[in-house]
Parts: structure tokens; sequence; C-alpha cells
């Protein structure tokens, strides 16, 4: 039985016309690599069958080009999008990713940091809003690996952010509500711990405030993000018998759960109630009425935040420890100018 020689990177190089070095730097840093040499050296590896070590590589590098995603819940309607941005910009780089659902579970957690302390990962992103669970305690802050933060900051000002601009964003959102003559608007999300919520109700306030509206403590309320919360939000005014024009919601979740029990008690919306979301997820455009909403640039946020991680592994200091995008106001059916019949 005859045995095919393996290719090597010398039949790669001179079936691209390149060198060596550029072929591996074509596969291991392909982003420093023009795009017409990277394009001739993946065909001269897809023609030969030439395939690396990836494992050896690793050991001799102590790098596994692997990005390691930790989220809370990877259900979230905001997360697939920006996910498609981180893993676009990785591939670019010649990166992987490995997602880490935790639940909210710090023994998950912690599990899933292994991929980091066995060298299956060389950074990390965070969707979870505060520093992996056996990190940064009794000097552990010196283990830390490169690491950046989306859509929930980390309290550590060491960890870079990428996200929304949520207290510019829900301004905007609410000086909308104002210039259709709402008044009376509702704010539900109020948040202790959760810094998305806190900023979006800062917001609130400060377009509010700069309309010269009073703050009716009454109409703000409670909310977790989840669409009963805002249902219950809702009910929870008509027991009070304290009702706003319109309702500003911190996440679209929490307006469809405003918009559902709205309809079942047969109000007309928008004529007499206006609801205004946060995000733009998919149902949206489908509710009854669709949505008016704040939109997320999702695909930059995950390209912008895999951008910084990379350059962090490769030993840059970013300009930036935030990066702050801006919200597009996305205008449908839910929002209507008050007293219009």
């Amino acid at each position: 039985m005859q045995h095919q020689k393996l290719a090597t990177i010398e039949d790669v190089a001179a079936i691209a016309g390149v060198s060596i070095a550029t072929v591996s730097r074509a596969i291991n840093e392909p982003g420093k690599v023009a795009d017409e040499t990277r394009r001739r050296v993946t065909e001269a590896v897809a023609r030969t069958g030439y395939t690396t070590n990836a494992m050896a590589r690793s050991l001799r590098m102590r790098r596994s080009n692997m990005i390691l995603i930790l989220a809370p819940d990877v259900g979230d309607p905001n997360f697939s999008n920006i996910l498609v941005g981180l893993e676009t910009e990785a591939s670019k780089r010649g990166y992987g990713v490995l997602i880490g659902n935790t639940q909210n579970d710090p023994a998950r957690e912690t599990d899933y940091l292994r991929f980091i302390s066995s060298n299956q990962a060389d950074g990390l992103i965070l969707f979870t809003g505060h520093l992996p669970y056996g990190f940064g305690n009794e000097g552990g802050e010196s283990r830390l690996p490169a690491m950046v933060a989306v859509n929930e900051p980390v309290s550590n000002n060491d960890v870079p952010f990428v996200g929304v601009d949520n207290f510019e964003g829900a301004r905007i959102a609410c000086e909308h509500l104002i210039s259709q003559g709402h008044r009376r608007i509702a704010f539900i999300g109020h948040s202790t711990s959760k810094a998305v919520n806190m900023l979006r109700e800062k917001g609130y306030r400060a377009a509010l405030e700069g309309a010269g509206i009073i703050i009716d403590p009454r109409l703000i309320l409670d909310g977790d993000g989840t669409t009963e919360s805002g249902r219950a939000a809702t009910e929870q005014m008509f027991v009070r018998d304290v009702l706003p024009t319109a309702f500003f919601c911190v996440n679209d979740a929490t307006a469809l759960g405003v918009i559902i029990s709205l309809n079942a008690r047969k109000y007309d919306l928008p004529r007499q109630f206006s609801v205004m979301g946060f995000d733009d997820i998919s149902f949206a455009s489908f509710v009854t009425p669709s949505l008016t909403t704040m939109k997320q640039p999702r695909l930059k946020i995950g390209e912008e935040a895999m951008d910084l991680l990379l350059a962090l592994l490769a030993g840059k200091t970013p300009e930036k420890k935030e990066i702050l995008l801006r919200s597009e106001l996305i205008v449908r059916n839910s929002v209507s100018r008050i007293g219009r019949e």
C-alpha cells in the first residue's frame, strides 16, 4: 500500500508563490496579510490538503487562538446578533469562539474558566456584568486574562467595555415621547443593581427635567426586563389608579408585557396609551401595534468588542477603556401624538 506524502508548508509556499513566513502569517495572523496574498495561500492550502498541527502550535506558543464568551443567557434576543459580530471579527483574525452559557450560576461560570487555565482559550468576552467568579480575589487580579465586557459594564475599571450609550438612547426615546405631547410618562425598569437599567432611568429623568416636566415617583416602577415584569407593573398602575399617557420601558420585552396588559383591558393603542421600548429585538415589528423603539447596533458592538480584545492580546494599550455606540430611533405604530383621534 502506498502512503501519500503529507503536504508541507513549503509545498503551500511554492504553489502560492510566497515565502514560508508569509504562509505562516496568512494562517496564524490573517489580518496582517493582504487580501490577494491571503486568497492565494488559502487556495494553495486547499489544493495541497495542508493542515497545521494546531495542538502542537498551541503548546509551543501558549496560544489557542480561541476566545471564551461567558453569557448568562444565550437565549437573550440581543445575544445572537452580537455573537455574529464577535465571530465575524474573530474569524477574520484567525480566531474561533467558545460559548459558556452560565445561567447566572457561579459554579458553571467557574467551571468554564478551565478553558483559560488550561490554555484552551486566550481571552474572555463577558456578558455577565461582573468579573468571573474565582478571579480577582486575594491578589487574583494579576491572574486575570485579557477580557472585554459587552452590554453590561464590569465594576472593575480595568476591564474595557463596549456597548450602546444607554443614557443617551433613553434620553432620545423620552424626548420623542415628549415631542408627541406626552407629559405623564411612566418608566418601567427601575433597578438598584443593573447598570443598564440605571443608565436608562437616568436618561428618562434627564429628558423630563430638560423639558421642565416634574417627575412623578409613582410613575417609576421596578422591572427586571422580562415580559411578566412589564405586565405586572402595568397592572400595578391600574390598582393604584395612577396612569400615564405613555410608557417608556427599559427594553422591548418589558414593552411587550405592557402591550399585553393594555390589550387585555381592551384599550385602543396607541390612541389611549403610547408604548416605547428599547433594543429593537426581532418581535418588535410584529407585535400589535408594532413597537417604536431604540435600535442597538448589535453587529457593530460585537465587532468592536472582539477587535478590542484581540488588540489587548497583541499587547496593545487601548485608546479608550469604554466604547459607546449610538442607538437609532425606530418609529413604528405604538406611539402617537397625545389627543389625536
